[in-house]
């Protein structure tokens, strides 16, 4: 008896994107199932952003397809797009946490301006998901400028995760953390998948980060997806690109651009 394959819940197939003569994605093709956790890494400037911003629809690709859930998202009328966005959440950088609102009104922003909730049903949510990064309710009422780093990336994770979507993508989450703060994060990313089997797609160049926190690793470079696989697997690819990128060696097939003075 044969059993019908799971559609993924994201499917990008020969995506192409560029910027001017530069071509930054050339025919990516990569696959994330449904509950998985899925991180893509690659130096800077490789496109992993770009590629994270074409799935969200913020970046319009010359060619190839994006499929969530099986359906074609590519070329979507705003309002399908409008309804498909309310699946996602996002963890930016940089927090991008808005100064002039307090912490509760920052993680209930979309609950409040994206759909339309009464302030009050949003506060209470956004007090439990503040709770759930592990932040109490005096926190609730302070500025973000009086947050430390670790507090505002906790702030924008409940943000992140305030109307419960089916899919998370996180934008290099441990980014400007130390150490033991970049775990704590590590560990809610993971307590998000698993408790709440949210789909995730991180980016990061950051390979603790991305062992702890991934399902699957994929690499990125010179435009396409050079190497996927498990986690597990990515110390014996046998893949020269991954094998410089994770160890941080400086000789390589990959070369960094240096100008010199």
């Amino acid at each position: 008896m044969s059993t019908t394959p799971s559609v993924p819940k994201i499917s990008v197939r020969g995506l192409r994107k560029s910027f001017g003569r530069q071509r930054v994605l050339d025919s990516v093709d990569i696959d994330c199932a449904s509950g998985e956790s899925l991180v893509v890494i690659g130096g800077s400037g490789t496109g992993k952003s770009v590629l994270v911003k074409c799935i969200l629809g913020l970046l319009h690709p010359e060619a190839g397809s994006i499929r969530i859930d099986g359906v074609e998202t590519v070329g979507l009328p705003r309002g399908a797009r409008e309804q498909l966005m309310q699946k996602f959440g996002m963890l930016f950088q940089g927090s991008a946490l808005f100064d002039s609102l307090s912490v509760w009104e920052n993680v209930a922003f979309g609950l409040v301006r994206g759909r339309g909730m009464e302030r009050s049903a949003a506060r209470e949510i956004a007090l439990a998901k503040l709770a759930s990064v592990g932040l109490g309710p005096e926190v609730s009422l302070l500025r973000t400028a009086e947050l430390s780093g670790g507090m505002q990336k906790r702030v924008a994770l409940a943000r992140a995760i305030a109307a419960d979507p089916q899919i998370v993508f996180f934008d290099e989450p441990t980014t400007g953390l130390d150490p033991i703060m970049a775990d704590v994060i590590n560990d809610l990313i993971v307590k998000c998948v698993r408790e709440v089997g949210t789909t995730a797609v991180s980016i990061t160049h950051d390979m603790v980060s991305a062992r702890k926190i991934a399902d699957r690793i994929a690499m990125l470079h010179g435009g396409r997806i050079v190497w996927h696989g498990p986690t597990a697997e990515i110390d014996h690819s046998g893949n020269p690109y991954v094998d410089q990128f994770i160890h941080g060696r400086a000789d390589g097939p990959i070369k960094m651009q240096v100008r010199v003075a």
